[in-house]
This record gives C-alpha cells, structure tokens and sequence, in this order.
C-alpha cells in the first residue's frame, strides 16, 4: 500500500513537471494565439449563443492562459469587462519570478500597474530586472517590486510603502500557507477583484491552517495539502470583509470575488458549497477523502 501510494506520487511530481515545460514552451505563443484566431471572438461570446448558461460554465468558457498559472488571465478578463476597471492598479503576492503570476499579462498588454511581493530575493530579482522595461505614461516604473516574507503584521506597512491605499482594481494571493490570515489583516487597500487560492483539500470543511509566521507548506507534510484555507471559509471571510464569491475555476485551484458594492452586471453571488471543485491535480493521486485523512492529524482552526 505504501509502495503504491510512493510510486503514484513520483508519478504525480513527474506529470507537474512536464506540465511546466509544456507551459514554458508554449506561454510566448499563448497571448498571439489568443488575439490572432478569428474564433477567438466567438469563444469569448459563447454565452450569447448558448443560451443560458449556468453561471459555472460560462466561467468555464472564458478561462485562457497567457501568464498565469492555470485558466485566471481569462477569468480575470471577464470579470472586468463585466464590472470595468477604475485605475487599473494591483497588489499581488506570491509572484516568483514574476513571469507566471495573475498580473503578469495586465502590465505587459493591458497598461496596468502596481506591486508585487515575493519571499524568495533571487526571485525578487529576476522580477525587477523583467519588469524594468514596463514603465506608466510618467515615465515610473508600472512594477514595485519587494522581497519580503508577508505577515499579519507587516503586509499593510508594505503596501502603503509602495503608494497603494485605498480602492484598487485587484488583490491576488497565493502564498499557500497564511492565505485566509493575511486577507483578514489587509486594511490599506479596498481591491474591487479579489483572486485567492483555496485548499481543496479541505472539502466543504469552514476550516484554515493557523497563522504561523513561518509556515513552509512541505515542511508541514511532504504531501503539500496541507495550506491556506478551505474556500468555505474564505467565502465566509469575504462576506465579513464586504466580498462577494462569484465562482471558482475548474481546476479547483483559485476563488474569485467581488466587492459588494461594486455593480455586477448579470453575475451571480454563489454559496460555496455550490462554487467548490476540488484540485483536479491532486485528484491523480487521491480522492478528497483521502487527501483530507492524509492531514487530518495536523491542526486546523475552524472559522
């Protein structure tokens, strides 16, 4: 059994692997191929001639990969052009090197701009030395970028460092660790978009892992399950922080949601039990079941 189970996850870290080169290899073309293709428009517009759509497969439909990890460049796209934009400013953290991350393709073909963060310095300086180039009509450089390791007690100093307060169009957050911790304590900013990664593993659970300031996901269990939080309780996070949940993507990897306030056009609110999906990545190698009895041991805080 134990057998078994080693070989299924070599399998399952080889099948990762090749899933990055591919990705590598194909990211240059992917924005061309995209804004190239006649089709490409209809795709975009497939809800109009499909008739009514439930709200989870018109997400579907328009999630693409140009610089992202996983389909959030599409669905980013279209939760704007539903809600439009305001200053086209960002916060994300949890970036790597910066050339596959969810801002990526706003600043290099949309003129957005803002501020990254990452834990890891040679990551930090890969990024500034890619983003040098992308400068605002002024002439400053559209991408702050800091090597910083972020806490409930330093991530609202290290925004408002860099000149964002008040309201912005995005916040992405995808530290796999203190996700649920850091979105509570963020006060500077009042992103309009919120994309967050949520632990599938978890199931339907309302539960985060607790807030340790140096939380390393595979030091907690080699499995690397173990993280963040549940999206059951992100979404009730988001609805004390003033955030509506507007879906998943189908990978079961990211969360999408939208400030209550601003106007959402035909988007629909959607309950988590509804929105969940599990990571279908994960799902190679156990079921949800099983992932969750693998960290059961492992303490949970229940929200």
């Amino acid at each position: 059994m134990i057998k078994s189970a080693v070989i299924r996850w070599y399998l399952y870290a080889l099948y990762l692997r090749i899933i990055r080169l591919r990705d590598r290899w194909l990211r240059p073309r992917a924005f061309d191929a995209v804004t190239s293709n006649p089709a490409s428009s209809l795709y975009g517009r497939y809800d109009e001639f499909a008739g009514n759509l439930s709200q989870a497969d018109l997400l579907r439909n328009h999630e693409f990969k140009v610089y992202s990890q996983n389909g959030e460049d599409g669905l980013i796209a279209f939760l704007f052009s539903r809600i439009g934009v305001t200053d086209r400013r960002f916060v994300e953290f949890g970036v790597g090197d910066g050339r596959e991350c969810n801002s990526a393709n706003l600043v290099r073909h949309f003129g957005w701009s803002g501020f990254m963060i990452e834990a890891r310095p040679s990551d930090v300086r890969k990024a500034v030395a890619h983003y040098e180039r992308f400068r605002r009509a002024d002439g400053s450089p559209a991408v702050m970028v800091s090597a910083c390791r972020v806490t409930v007690d330093n991530i609202d100093e290290e925004i408002s460092r860099a000149g964002l307060t008040g309201e912005i169009d995005l916040l992405s957050i995808d530290i796999d660790g203190n996700d649920y911790w850091i979105w509570e304590a963020i006060e500077a900013v009042r992103p309009r978009v919120v994309v967050i990664e949520y632990n599938a593993s978890f199931g339907r659970r309302a539960i985060t892992v607790p807030y340790d300031d140096g939380f390393a996901r595979f030091r907690k269990h080699r499995s690397g399950w173990y993280h963040g939080a549940s999206l059951s309780a992100l979404a009730k996070l988001g609805e004390r922080k003033g955030y509506d949940l507007i879906g998943t993507d189908h990978l079961g990897v990211n969360a999408f949601f939208i400030r209550q306030d601003v106007p959402k056009g035909d988007l629909n609110v959607v309950g988590a039990y509804k929105a969940y999906r599990p990571q279908r990545k994960r799902l190679m190698v156990a079921t949800v079941e099983e992932q969750f009895a693998a960290i059961a041991h492992l303490p949970t805080v229940e929200v």
